[in-house]
C-alpha cells in the first residue's frame, strides 16, 4: 500500500531529512525506496550501484580480482593512491563482469520499462567504470546513453550533480545514498504523489544465512569418540568436544563465506543458490570480505586454546585449496570432502583423549565418501534435469552413473566394515551382547540405501547432511542406534 508520507518512513532509518517536495527519486541502500511522479515527460537519470543492481561494481571487481588472481591482492592498495577512479579503471582492465548474472532489482527494472514505454528517455548516470557500465546498459537495452566515470573524473556527489545539470535543463533522478543528495537538489521539483518501496529482507537474517548454521550439525562428529569409548559421564570431555565443535563451526563458516565470494557467478546461474545473500546482493560483498578473515582468526584462536591448532590449520589449508581449485577436479573433490569429515572426528578424539579406533576411522571413511559422492550425484542429476551446466565441477552429465555406482559401493563397504567390527574380539570388552549390536548393520545399511533412493528420485538437493537433518526417518534411525548401543552395553 503506497505511503502518503515517505519521510515518515525514512526518518530515523537513513541519513538526513529531505524536504517532501524537493526531488523526484528512488531512495535505496539502507532505507525505503521512494520517488515522486511527474506529469512532464522529463528524462530520467538512473544510478547503478545499489539502485539498478543489489550490489556495487567496485566490490564485484575487487572480489573477482582477489579470488581469481590472489597474487595481485596488494595491488589495489597501490592503485587507490592514484584515486578511486584509477582503482576502478585498473580493476576493470583485469576482470570481466557477466552483466546477465548481476542481481538486478526487479522492481526498478519494471518501473524503468514502464517509463520507457510511456516515452520517457532513460540515462544511466554512475560513477562506475565506463566499460562495465556500458556492458550492463547493452544487456538491458533500456538506456539512451551512459554517463560514467572516466580516467580523469569520478562522477559522484557534486560532480555527478554538475554533469546532470550541464546535460539536462530539467531531469528526474533515481538513486540512493548520502552522496546523491547533491543530485537530488538539482533534480526536478514537481510532483504530488509519493510512493514507497520498503527495503527487501533483513541484513541480520542475511548475515546469519551466510554463516550456514545448518551445516554446523557436521561438527557433532567431535562428540562421537566419547560415545564410542563409553565415557558418557566424562563431563570434562564433553566440554572440550563442545569447544572443538565451536572451533570447527566458526572456521567452516569463514570457508563458506569465502566459497560464496569465489562462486558468485556460478551461484547466480543456479536456480536455488542465486538466493544466497552474497550472490543476491541482500548482503554487501564488503561484509563478506571483512567477515571471512574475522571468523577464521576466531576459529584459529579457539583451536589454539584447546590444543588442536595444527589440525585446524590443516583443515583450513585443505578447505581453501578445495574452494579455490580442487573442487573442479573430479574425484579429488569427493575424497577431500570425506577427509574433512574425518578431521572433525579425529580432532574430537585427540582433544578429549578418547581413543579413535581404526575400525571407527575405516567405517567413517567409507560412510563419508558415500555421502560426498551422494552430494555430487544429486548436483549432477539436478543440473541434467534442468539442462544446465554444473559450474566449477569437473563432471560431465555422463558421469552420473559412475558416481552413483561408486557411492552405493562405498555405502555397502561401510556396512561391511561395521559388520566386521561388531564381531571383533575388541568389542566384547565394551558390550554385553554382540547379537544385539548386530542390529546396527542392517539399520545403517537401510538408512544409506534410503538416502540413495531419494537421491536417484531427485528429492535431494545438493547436500545429504542438510536433507538428513530435516528427515524424520533419519531421526528415528539415530534414536534406534542409540537405543541399540545402550541395550548392547547393559543387557
Amino acid at each position: 500500500m503506497p505511503d502518503k508520507n515517505p519521510l515518515r518512513t525514512a526518518l530515523g532509518r537513513f541519513f538526513v531529512k529531505v524536504p517532501a517536495t524537493s526531488v523526484d527519486l528512488f531512495h535505496m541502500s539502507g532505507g525505503p525506496v521512494w520517488y515522486k511522479q511527474s506529469s512532464a515527460v522529463l528524462p530520467l537519470c538512473v544510478d547503478l550501484d545499489g539502485t539498478l543492481i543489489h550490489t556495487d561494481l567496485l566490490s564485484e571487481t575487487l572480489v573477482q580480482l582477489l579470488t581469481t588472481r590472489p597474487w595481485l591482492a596488494l595491488m589495489p592498495l597501490i592503485w587507490i593512491v592514484g584515486g578511486k577512479t584509477r582503482l576502478k579503471s585498473e580493476l576493470a582492465q583485469r576482470v570481466t563482469i557477466e552483466a546477465a548474472l548481476l542481481p538486478y532489482d526487479e522492481r526498478v527494472l519494471s518501473y524503468l520499462s514502464e517509463q520507457r514505454s510511456r516515452g520517457r528517455k532513460l540515462f544511466l548516470l554512475t560513477e562506475c567504470n565506463d566499460r562495465l557500465a556500458k556492458a550492463i546498459a547493452d544487456h538491458l537495452d533500456l538506456f539512451e546513453a551512459v554517463i560514467t566515470s572516466d580516467s580523469e573524473r569520478n562522477s559522484r556527489g557534486d560532480a555527478k550533480a554538475g554533469i546532470s545539470r550541464a546535460r539536462f535543463e530539467r531531469f528526474l533522478y533515481l538513486g540512493k545514498g548520502r552522496s546523491d543528495l547533491s543530485v537530488w537538489s538539482k533534480a526536478e521539483r514537481e510532483g504530488k504523489t509519493d510512493v514507497v518501496f520498503p527495503r527487501e529482507g533483513s541484513r541480520i537474517r542475511a548475515l546469519v544465512k551466510t554463516l550456514r548454521p545448518h551445516q554446523w550439525s557436521k561438527n557433532l562428529l567431535a562428540f562421537v569418540p566419547i560415545i564410542t569409548s563409553h565415557q558418557l559421564l566424562d563431563g570434562a570431555a564433553w566440554l572440550v568436544a563442545f569447544w572443538v565443535a565451536v572451533a570447527f563451526s566458526v572456521t567452516a563458516s569463514s570457508i563458506y563465506v569465502l566459497n560464496d565470494l569465489t562462486d558468485l557467478a556460478a551461484d547466480r546461474a543456479h536456480p536455488r543458490k542465486r538466493r544466497r545473500p552474497l550472490a543476491s546482493g541482500s548482503l554487501p560483498l564488503v561484509v563478506g570480505i571483512a567477515l571471512a578473515p574475522l571468523l577464521l582468526s576466531t576459529g584459529l584462536i579457539i583451536s589454539a586454546a584447546i590444543h588442536i591448532l595444527p589440525l585446524m590449520l590443516l583443515y583450513t589449508g585443505v578447505s581453501m585449496a578445495y574452494t579455490f581449485r580442487l573442487k573442479e577436479q573430479p574425484l579429488v573433490d569427493v575424497f577431500i570432502l570425506a577427509f574433512l569429515y574425518l578431521l572433525r572426528l579425529y580432532a574430537g578424539g585427540l582433544s578429549t583423549g578418547h581413543y579413535v579406533s581404526m575400525w571407527l576411522l575405516g567405517f567413517s571413511a567409507f560412510l563419508f565418501l558415500a555421502l560426498a559422492l551422494m552430494k555430487r550425484s544429486a548436483e549432477l542429476a539436478d543440473a541434467a534435469r534442468a539442462e544446465r551446466k554444473l559450474h566449477r565441477r569437473g563432471y560431465a552429465a555422463g558421469d552420473l552413473t559412475a558416481l552413483q555406482t561408486m557411492g552405493i559401493s562405498s555405502s555397502f563397504a561401510s556396512s561391511m566394515l561395521l559388520a566386521l567390527y561388531v564381531q571383533n574380539s575388541e568389542v566384547a570388552a565394551n558390550y554385553s551382547s554382540l547379537t544385539t549390536l548386530w542390529a546396527l548393520v542392517p539399520l545403517m545399511l537401510f538408512w544409506q540405501a534410503r538416502m540413495w533412493l531419494f537421491s536417484t528420485r531427485g528429492c535431494m538437493h545438493d547436500d545429504p547432511i542438510v536433507f538428513a537433518a530435516k528427515d524424520w526417518v533419519t531421526w528415528l534411525v539415530l534414536i534406534a542406534i542409540l537405543a541399540i548401543m545402550t541395550l548392547a552395553s547393559h543387557f
